[in-house]
């Protein structure tokens, strides 16, 4: 693979001009179709095969005004008076009239012949039910909904919205997060390489691939259903991937011109040997986010997929674009900044760096983890398993107003709602029967659910000669356990609920869709996690030829997202962060646990690969097993110090938006990194290391026969070329 490699820089080197003229009309390309096509992404879940889909697919044959999105609007009036006094109801009606004639709009509820007002009188509920999915309502009907409430607003009366659609509804991506990610990457990497050119080009070559995986997401999302949150996670990945797997080869690149080797020679070289380990890295994460596609989920599936693209371009730019880019600067990247108060520092730490001389500060740290190996990995697993203890408290759920700020709409009308009606009128649930019965069936039907042990009210909501729909208000808000127990309960004794109508029936509604969601999701786990850590096993075996390297890594991988788990259930779930991150305790995302599992087990096989590498190609040249430890950690830990905290930095940068999703996410993912980057891959990974030996290597003597040698770090082909390694070249 290292001589293809080489062949591939060594090209792109050669024909930059071409190269780079191909990435950009790339991009150009793809700006010019996300804009044509319009694609928008949005929040709507479904899972095939659950109860609640088939009774979404059901309605939408044969009560097609049901089946669509819906939008609870919140009338609350003023301060001292009530919703039903003539001025406030004037204005109310009035309100009312106007949505009826909203595009889109299939019916209209009135709250005061609907039995739609408080108890107290204060707040008026009205469900604006929609003639399409919500994917499919149009901003500009959204619009009309906000202009037809303006007579409720001019006379003084507060107006919130809720349900699966409702103006505002969609996430509007931020370029803040990513501008702050930026930043802080170019700041580390100005510390590392100490030379702007070389400090710009990570970042510039992660942009170009971000834009083309940006805007290849929002095209797709014009003919399939893609969640926002996909294209959060793609932009997280793109960026981090894209600046660290740039990072990995120009630091081999600049070290090998600081040693005096040429040129064309430099970026080939660094493209075959660093190219090497990148190429491993991201095929380990890009097959990682691929096996969400295992468990059946489709938005999960999209999610994954849009991820790895973005991955993927990250990899093609760095092997491709990058080499080109290398080739322009020529030796500009040896430019070294100075400053008045350190004249000469960042020259002298970079050929410090290139000679590998014992003093770096990773040569120290090595030294320390070798001599206190045992100390080191005992402290360092018991701190991961502290961590680690919150995760099973975790309870997984889909996101609900209740999560929301303050500030957001939704929220408001979530709190105005259980305030005045109760938590249960946030989520209603749909009993549905499988074909028409009469009138008085449906009426006995929800006298029978409202005697359930949990259910507030139950009443008709439609019917026609194929279905009826009784609608049934839970006591308990959408993501309250005793919620999903009463689902549960009424799909237990369907038998005795389908005996009072006469007619088979479904459980569904929104309420029960996200139930049902989180349940395949929590389902999935276990089947992704076996896949996961089957990968895990193969690809590394495959890498490093050993038994015994997947195994503590797999252990470490384990480690390491058990813990982000807990740091997420404290900080999320238990309210912990609460006030540093301003959100309200909620369970944590079901889907967050699956896209965790496969980012951290991807980026965690990155940095096994990078330290590890670096330990088998000192060994396999000193026999030194314990010495090997600490030259390879040391050689290192600069380049895996500066990558994870680029990492760490971009997906802590995410946490500076108003959405709680994105928030958990970007600290999950932080938290998950730091820990795999600095507690498992140069702490407990190296003292292990050091405590078992040589053993560490051991295979069977089968093994060589049967199992390829990939190469990733380029040795074969320094041989061809002359180029020693072991102990005197500064690769990754």
């Amino acid at each position: 693979m290292s001589t293809y490699l080489f062949a591939l820089g060594r090209w792109a080197f050669r024909r930059r001009r071409l190269v780079l003229g191909i990435w950009l009309l790339v991009a150009v390309l793809a700006v010019v179709l996300a804009t044509a096509s319009g694609g928008k992404t949005n929040d709507t879940f479904t899972i095939p095969g659950t109860e609640s889909q088939r009774t979404t697919d059901l309605l939408q044959h044969t009560l097609p005004a049901l089946a669509g999105g819906q939008t609870q609007v919140v009338f609350a009036a003023p301060a001292g008076r009530h919703i039903t006094d003539p001025g406030p109801r004037a204005a109310v009606d009035a309100s009312l009239a106007r949505i009826k004639g909203v595009p889109q709009v299939a019916t209209v509820s009135d709250p005061y012949t609907a039995h739609g007002v408080s108890p107290d009188g204060q707040v008026a509920l009205v469900s604006v039910q929609w003639g399409a999915q919500p994917p499919d309502v149009k901003d500009a009907s959204l619009d009309a909904l906000e202009t037809a409430v303006t007579p409720a607003r001019q006379a003084g009366v507060q107006v919130e919205y809720s349900g699966s659609v409702y103006p505002g509804w969609r996430l509007v991506p931020s370029e803040l997060p990513e501008l702050i990610g930026l930043i802080i990457a170019f700041v580390i990497l100005l510390i590392t390489f100490g030379a702007l050119v070389a400090a710009g080009m990570p970042i510039l070559t992660a942009i170009l691939g971000v834009v083309v995986s940006l805007m290849g997401i929002t095209a797709l999302a014009s003919v399939i259903n893609i969640a926002s949150a996909s294209t959060t996670v793609a932009i997280m990945l793109g960026l981090s991937c894209g600046v660290d797997y740039g990072l990995f080869i120009l630091f081999r690149h600049r070290n090998q011109l600081l040693q005096g080797m040429e040129t064309e020679q430099s970026v080939g070289l660094a493209v075959g040997t660093a190219g090497g380990s990148v190429v491993f890295a991201a095929l380990t994460v890009i097959i990682a986010l691929c096996g969400m596609s295992v468990v059946g989920i489709p938005f999960l599936t999209v999610m994954g997929l849009s991820a790895a693209a973005a991955v993927a371009i990250a990899l093609l730019i760095a092997l491709t674009l990058l080499p080109a880019l290398l080739g322009f600067a020529g030796h500009r990247i040896t430019r070294f900044i100075s400053t008045r108060v350190r004249p000469g520092h960042h020259e002298r730490v970079a050929k410090t760096s290139a000679a590998e001389s014992p003093t770096t500060r990773g040569a120290r740290w090595s030294r320390f983890v070798v001599r206190r190996d045992w100390l080191v990995a005992f402290t360092g697993v018991a701190l991961l398993l502290l961590l680690a203890l919150p995760a099973l408290d975790m309870q997984l759920g889909l996101p609900s107003g209740a999560s929301k700020p303050t500030s957001n709409t939704q929220r408001r009308a979530y709190d105005l709602i259980s305030a005045h009606f109760g938590p249960g009128y946030n989520g209603p649930l749909l009993v549905v029967t499988e074909h028409g019965v009469p009138p008085a069936a449906a009426q006995r039907l929800a006298a029978a659910l409202a005697t359930q042990q949990g259910v507030a009210a139950a009443a008709p909501l439609a019917a026609n000669p194929q279905v009826a729909i009784v609608r049934v208000v839970p006591k308990t808000g959408p993501n309250d356990p005793a919620t999903a127990d009463l689902v549960h309960g009424l799909r237990d004794h369907r038998a005795a609920i389908e005996a009072v109508v006469g007619a088979p029936v479904l459980i569904g509604g929104t309420t029960a869709s996200n139930i049902d969601v989180s349940q395949k999701l929590a389902d999935a786990l276990p089947v992704f996690l076996a896949v996961v850590v089957g990968l895990a096993f193969v690809l590394l075996t495959l890498a490093f030829r050993t038994i015994l390297v997947p195994i503590k890594s797999i252990i470490g991988f384990l480690l390491s997202v058990a813990a982000a788990f807990g740091a997420q259930v404290a900080m999320f779930q238990w309210g912990w962060g609460r006030h540093i991150f301003g959100i309200t305790p909620t369970e944590t995302i079901s889907f967050l646990p699956l896209i965790m599992l496969a980012i951290i087990f991807g980026l965690s096989s990155d940095y096994e690969v990078f330290v590890v590498s670096r330990i088998k190609e000192d060994y396999t040249a000193s026999d030194d097993a314990r010495g090997a430890v600490r030259r390879g950690t040391a050689r290192s830990a600069r380049v895996v110090t500066a990558a994870a905290l680029i990492m760490f930095s971009i997906f802590v940068a995410f946490m500076f938006t108003s959405d709680p999703t994105i928030k958990a996410i970007g600290f999950s993912f932080a938290v998950g990194v730091f820990l795999d980057a600095f507690v498992v891959r140069l702490t407990v990974v190296p003292a292990v290391m050091a405590i078992v030996g040589a053993r560490i290597w051991y295979h069977p003597r089968w093994f060589a026969r049967y199992v390829p040698d990939p190469d990733i770090e380029g040795s074969r082909l320094e041989d061809q070329l002359g180029v020693p390694h072991g102990s005197t070249d500064a690769r990754v």
